[in-house]
C-alpha cells in the first residue's frame, strides 16, 4: 500500500514521474526486499504562488535531496531504514570514463534508473522497488494521510525552509512537515541532523498510521493507495499490489522492530575541486552495514557497524559549554576538552552535600549527559527557565574528571529502533488532537 510507501517517502522532497527499467533483467537472489525512496529538489512545474506557499524559492538542483534505503526482512518481522546522505562521494554507475560526485547528482545524469544503478553499485545491494515524490507530492501525501506528528524538546526555526514551531508535540499538515524535513540550519552538524529528524518523522508517522488503523491489512492499505498514487511515483516493476504487501507488512511491526541508521562516515568534510565539501563513507563500518542488509541481519547492536567505546557521550566536548563554580574542576574539564565559559566567584561558595549537580535547560539534555559522563556520580537537574549554558555546581564530595569518548557517527546516525527514536522514545506521547503547527506563511 502506498500509505506505507508514503510514510517512508514522506521524508522526501522531490518531484516527478516513473521510469522504465532497461532490460528488465531478473533480480539476483537475495534475502528480503530493498526499496529505494528518494526526494528530488526540483521546482519544475511549480507556480510562483506554490513556491511562496511551500517556501521553496531559489533554484533547484534537479538532484535527490533525500535518499532512504528500506530493507524489509524475508520473514517480514523487521524493517531497516538507512539514510544515504546527499553529499556522499561515490562513483556514478554506467559512466565512461568513470565519474565521481555527490550521490544526489546521479539523478541529473539519468533520473531514476541512474539513481538506482549508482546506489546498487555503491552498496552492492539489489534494489527491488523505487519510489519518489516531490515538493507538492510530499505535501499532498502528508495531508492525504491525515497529517504527521512532530515532537521537539526545543523551539525550531529555520528561515530558509520557513519552519517555526515551538517545543512540544504537534500534529502538522503537509506544508509544515515539508519545512521540517527540509530544514538544514537548526542543527549544528548540518545535514546529518536533518537526516535524523527525517528518520524520526518516518518512525512517528508509521506509529500514527498503525494507531489510525491505516496499516492493519490489505483492505485498509488499498483504500488509500489511489490517493497516494497521485503523489508518489514508482518504477515499472512496482504496482499497487507490491505497495499493499509492503504496507501490510510494516503495519504488523511495532516500533521496536523498525530500525533506522545513517551510513557511517569517515570524513565529514572531504573537499573536491568542482564538487565542494563531500562525505566519505567509513570503509569498514559501511561495508558491515551493507553486508548485514544483504544477509538479512538486524543492524542495531551490531558492533561492526557501531563499535562501543568506553564512556561514550552523545555530544562533542569541544562544543559543550559549561559554567563551573570551582576553578580546579573547571581546569580539569577544560583539559578534558570542554568549553568552560565562567568560573567567577564573588565569595567562597556554600557547597551542597554530595556529588556535583549539573543544572541545564530543556533542550540541553545531550550536553548535560556528556558533562555527567565526565563527572562520575554527578546528578542532573533539568530546570525550566535555566539561563545560558549548563552549570556545574561542585558539592562536598571529591570530584573525579574523566575523558569522554565521542563518535559523531554514533551520536548522529547509529542504528536505533523506532521505540528509541520517535516521540515515544523521547518520553513524549503524541496528542493527535493538538492544534496543527503553523509556520511563516511567507
Amino acid at each position: 500500500m502506498r500509505r506505507l510507501t508514503t510514510a517512508l517517502a514522506l521524508v522526501t522532497t522531490l518531484a516527478v514521474g516513473s521510469w522504465q527499467a532497461p532490460g528488465a533483467a531478473p533480480a539476483p537472489h537475495h534475502r528480503g526486499m530493498n526499496i529505494l525512496v528518494v526526494g528530488v529538489d526540483s521546482r519544475e512545474g511549480l507556480s510562483a504562488a506554490e513556491k511562496r506557499r511551500l517556501h521553496v524559492g531559489g533554484k533547484g538542483c534537479n538532484c535527490t535531496d533525500v535518499m532512504m534505503l528500506v530493507h524489509l526482512s524475508a520473514d517480514q518481522r523487521r524493517a531497516s531504514i538507512v539514510s544515504l546522505p546527499r553529499d556522499s562521494y561515490v562513483p556514478y554507475a554506467q559512466t565512461d570514463p568513470v565519474r565521481k560526485g555527490k550521490i544526489n547528482g546521479a539523478y541529473a545524469l539519468g533520473r531514476g534508473p541512474q539513481t538506482v544503478a549508482t546506489v546498487e553499485q555503491a552498496t552492492g545491494l539489489h534494489i527491488d522497488h523505487y519510489l519518489q515524490t516531490g515538493f507538492t507530492g510530499f505535501e499532498k501525501a502528508v495531508d492525504g494521510l491525515g497529517g504527521a506528528v512532530m515532537c521537539t524538546n526545543k523551539p525550531l526555526k529555520d528561515e530558509n525552509s520557513g519552519l517555526d514551531v515551538s517545543a512540544g508535540v504537534h500534529r502538522t499538515d503537509g506544508r509544515v512537515t515539508l519545512q521540517y524535513v527540509r530544514a538544514r540550519h537548526i542543527n549544528q552538524p548540518g545535514d546529518l541532523g536533518r537526516v535524523r529528524r527525517q528518520q524520526r518523522l518516518v518512525s512517528d508517522l508509521l506509529t500514527k498510521l498503525r494507531a489510525d488503523g491505516a496499516l492493519t491489512g490489505p483492505e485498509a492499505a488499498f483504500r488509500t493507495a489511489g490517493t497516494l498514487l497521485k503523489s508518489i511515483r514508482t518504477d515499472d516493476r512496482t504496482d499497487v499490489w507490491d505497495l499493499v504487501r509492503i504496507a501490510t507488512a510494516l503495519g504488523r511491526l511495532d516500533p521496536a522492530r523498525t530500525e533506522f541508521a545513517t551510513v557511517p562516515i569517515s570524513d565529514f568534510d572531504h573537499r573536491v575541486d568542482g564538487v565542494g565539501s563531500t562525505l566519505i563513507w567509513h570503509a569498514s563500518r559501511s561495508s558491515a552495514l551493507w553486508a548485514a542488509l544483504a544477509a538479512d541481519r538486524p543492524l542495531a547492536d551490531d558492533t561492526r557497524i557501531q563499535p562501543r567505546p568506553a564512556n561514550l557521550a552523545p555530544s562533542n566536548p569541544a562544543r559543550v559549554k559549561a559554567r563551573v563554580d570551582d576553578t580546579a574542576v573547571a581546569g580539569e574539564l577544560a583539559a578534558a576538552g570542554f568549553v568552560v565559559t565562567d568560573t567567577t566567584q564573588t565569595a567562597p561558595p556554600v557547597r551542597h552535600a554530595g556529588p556535583p549537580v549539573i543544572r541545564y535547560a530543556p533542550g540541553q539534555e545531550d550536553d548535560a549527559t556528556t558533562l555527567a559522563a565526565a563527572l562520575p556520580g554527578a546528578r542532573k537537574e533539568r530546570v525550566t527557565g535555566h539561563a545560558g549554558t549548563p552549570a556545574v555546581l561542585v558539592g562536598t564530595s571529591p570530584v573525579t574528571v574523566r575523558k569522554v569518548a565521542y563518535d559523531r557517527n554514533l551520536a548522529e546516525g547509529a542504528p536505533v529502533t523506532g521505540n528509541h527514536l520517535g516521540c515515544v522514545g523521547d518520553g513524549h506521547h503524541p496528542s493527535l488532537t493538538s492544534a496543527p503547527a503553523t509556520a511563516d506563511p511567507q
